[in-house]
């Protein structure tokens, strides 16, 4: 059984048992944004209404039976809403809820990041790769 640990916060006179006071969900969130697929789709569909074809695309290397899971996990999240349109052959767009685009703007923030350390990040790994070739695994 894991036991809690209470750490002081900065602000004077508060405490915490965690990232959060109670369980505010954010191992869900985590587990959902932490797949490989996720933000991708999210960023994708902060730009527009998507088909699903057209999300397809715009996510390189995603598999369409990747694509159905994870936006199949948005929807029931309630980020992703899917509307098909009674077409022959069927016309299914996503788009993001009102929450979803809530998300969206930390989750965009987070690819700007990513984007903008990538290299920095790559450099750092090399270097320490370098610097601990033959190490053994451990902390």
């Amino acid at each position: 059984m894991a036991v809690a640990t209470k750490t002081t916060s900065p602000v004077q006179g508060t405490s915490s048992m965690g990232p959060c006071d109670d369980d505010c969900g954010i191992r869900d969130v985590l587990d959902r944004l932490g797949d490989k697929w996720t933000v991708l789709v999210i960023v994708e569909l902060s730009k527009g209404v998507r088909r699903f074809r057209e999300l397809e695309r715009a996510v390189p290397g995603i598999s369409q039976r990747m694509l159905t899971l994870t936006t199949k996990r948005l929807c029931r999240d309630g980020l992703v809403e899917r509307t098909a349109h009674p077409t022959v052959p069927p016309q299914v767009d996503y788009r993001l809820t009102p929450m979803g685009r809530s998300l969206s703007a930390s989750v965009s923030a987070l690819a700007d990041w990513s984007r903008e350390h990538k290299a920095a990040i790559a450099a750092a790994r090399r270097d320490w790769d370098a610097e601990n070739r033959g190490a053994e695994a451990g902390p």
